[in-house]
């Protein structure tokens, strides 16, 4: 209902920036005071592996389980993420220590003992949320005197006893959570500011026979005797008997409520990050350097030429790129297509740079997950009023007539497709049961924000778009096209559209390994600033390849330029595709079929978007261009 809630607001217009906005700050945003003896509810979320990249329900393992299990609210970004955040047994008392909590005793069944070795072998790791902060495993790093944090503990482990080479799965049944508050001196209440924990793996013991009142062995605050090592580890095994237990202290700390994120979002390599911007501006630097020369130098001396020729004769011997002026804006083939695909670059456009900008005034909190997600697909849906302008304007200046038909191809080819793969690796993830599969629910909620507002806006933009005058060329086409000369080598499409792709890929690819490492390693990525200098420069770099090699190419007495520019700095995206599997080779360590096949299909699906963005930068960069250099010169 909640999400139905959502989906029924976002609808209206009018309350767009209001719903985003309850979006960016809910939930968990606001600060919560506990008093002491306050209950602490553990809420428990998905089990992930990046191994197999298919996350399934806590309750999917045989865990310990209340009797009533209840879903949190989850919003759009947090099902397509596959979180699903449910109750649990685990209850605290605020700043009171607990020690040898006994929440449950299982005795494995062959399937229950299965699904255990199946996990521990796919190297689940188990998620849990106390006040909105996700647990973390700390790893002191004994070579930087540093404390990493590891989102979730591991199911369990492999291993041998010693003296033997048979491996042994083994399960991790006892919890020591540490919960970190920070204390108000004057209110006494306190906030909490960290929740960590240290699993261990061990074989408890008992006397007698098993009831709620049974006081463990292995584990007895009263007789001091307490978990500190998985020395007799708990073995999972048909028929065993696991007893599952947990500790839980308080430590008071400086942190404050407000900077209680920062060591999850604590970023060691920031000189990297520096190392891509400046390797990055290198390139932006070199290209401006050539696209100066060709502005002030080249084109200046072109102009003044042309402009000082008086005689017929010294004009029927023009060379260069004037000679095609006549040509040069001449609409290209399929142009409707390419009207489609640059009011699709331009929603692309919107979408990305409106959730930058609140990612880096801090909208977009870690703490409410999905909302990142749930931001960018909600843009999407409102940028569709962009595409629908951007595409039919193009196609008015093309004397094209059917605006409704180049407002439905804008509106559809591109979800289109991409709801086509998203089909087929959803099949796959529904069949291995995972709660990664979006549920019929959430497809049709986004069914409606396709058909019921995208849609119908792309329509909205599209006439505003037809009804403004159509853009006017600076000069006149020949209604005969000109022959195009034998071109050189290197200036062969397919060889200058592959070379033009490389340096805007240059730009990005260091930021790229990142953006990479926090989708498929499950790490937190939060540095939007960098991402929006790295943007910045993409953007400059594409303008500035698709425009130098546009000039070479009319140059060369070629007018085909309108695909070329396109697909010069378009072609990144082939780069970012197989860089993606040059990833997947050496950095992942998956293994099953239908994990690759998922990761291939959604890079594919990023690819086909970069591809989409950064086409239509180059477009608009070789357009400017083109216009800019053609009304500078005197056409008889």
């Amino acid at each position: 209902m909640a999400l139905w809630r959502s989906i029924a607001f976002s609808s209206l217009l009018s309350l767009l920036f209001i719903n985003v906005a309850h979006s960016f700050y809910l939930p968990g945003v606001a600060p919560q005071d506990f008093q002491k003896g306050d209950l602490l509810q553990v809420k428990v979320n998905k089990l992930t592996s990046i191994k197999t990249q298919l996350p399934y329900t806590y309750y999917s393992l045989p865990y310990c389980s209340p009797a009533k299990i209840q879903d949190s609210a989850e919003n759009l970004g947090e099902v397509l993420r596959g979180d699903r955040i449910e109750n649990s047994l685990y209850v605290f008392k605020m700043r009171e220590a607990q020690m040898c909590n006994v929440v449950c005793n299982r005795k494995l069944d062959a399937k229950a003992a299965k699904e255990f070795k199946e996990k521990i072998n796919d190297e689940y790791r188990v998620n849990m949320i106390l006040d909105n902060l996700p647990l973390v495993v700390p790893i002191k790093r004994s070579d930087q005197d540093l404390t990493v944090y590891q989102l979730g503990f591991h199911v369990g482990l492999k291993g041998q006893y010693s003296g033997s080479k048979e491996e042994k799965f083994f399960i991790h049944n006892h919890l020591a959570f540490t919960v970190k508050y920070h204390k108000d001196i004057q209110t006494e209440s306190a906030r909490i500011v960290g929740f960590e924990v240290k699993p261990f793996s061990v074989k408890h013991e008992y006397e007698g026979k098993w009831d709620e009142k049974t006081r463990l062995t292995t584990c007895d605050p009263h007789a001091k005797h307490t978990v500190v090592n998985s020395n007799t580890p708990q073995e999972v095994e048909e028929n065993q008997e696991i007893i599952f237990t947990y500790d839980v202290e308080f430590q008071e700390s400086d942190v404050k409520w407000a900077s209680r994120w920062d060591a999850y979002l604590l970023m060691n390599d920031d000189q990297i990050h520096w190392f891509s911007i400046v390797n990055s501006l290198m390139i932006v630097l070199f290209l401006s350097g050539m696209v100066a020369m060709i502005m002030l130098r080249t084109l200046y001396r072109d102009i003044s030429k042309y402009n000082d020729l008086e005689t017929q004769e010294e004009a029927q011997e023009e060379t260069g790129w004037k000679l095609v002026h006549s040509d040069v804006f001449r609409a290209p083939q399929n142009s409707d297509l390419l009207c489609v695909y640059v009011g699709t670059g331009i929603q692309f456009f919107g979408m990305i740079l409106v959730t930058m900008i609140f990612a880096i005034l801090g909208f977009l909190s870690p703490s409410n997950r999905g909302g990142l997600m749930t931001a960018m697909l909600l843009l999407w849906v409102f940028m569709g009023l962009f595409a629908g302008y951007a595409s039919t304007r193009l196609y008015k200046m093309f004397k094209g007539s059917e605006w409704k038909k180049i407002a439905f191809r804008t509106a559809i080819l591109f979800p289109a497709s991409v709801s086509a793969v998203f089909a087929v690796l959803n099949t796959l993830i529904w069949g291995q049961k995972s709660s990664g599969a979006v549920p019929f629910g959430t497809m049709f909620a986004l069914i409606f924000l396709w058909f019921g507002i995208s849609v119908p806006l792309v329509f909205v933009g599209s006439y505003v778009g037809f009804k403004k005058p159509a853009i006017e060329n600076p000069v006149k086409t020949n209604k005969i096209p000109r022959q195009i000369p034998e071109q050189a080598w290197y200036m062969n499409p397919a060889f200058s559209v592959l070379i033009g792709g490389i340096l805007p890929f240059g730009a990005v690819f260091i930021e790229l390994f990142f953006i990479l490492t926090s989708i498929w390693l499950n790490q937190f990525y939060y540095i939007f600033g960098f991402l929006f200098l790295v943007f910045i420069i993409l953007i400059i770099t594409c303008a500035e390849i698709t425009i130098v090699l546009c000039y070479f190419q009319l140059c060369s007495e070629d007018y085909l330029w309108w695909w070329r520019s396109y697909l010069t700095s378009g072609s990144s995206a082939l780069y970012l595709f197989l860089y993606a599997t040059f990833y997947f080779f050496t950095k992942l360590e998956i293994t099953k079929l239908v994990s690759a096949i998922l990761y291939f299909g959604y890079m594919l699906i990023a690819s086909y978007a970069f591809f989409v963005v950064t086409g239509t930068i180059g477009f608009y960069a070789c357009f400017w261009f083109t216009r800019l250099i053609y009304s500078s010169v005197k056409i008889d």
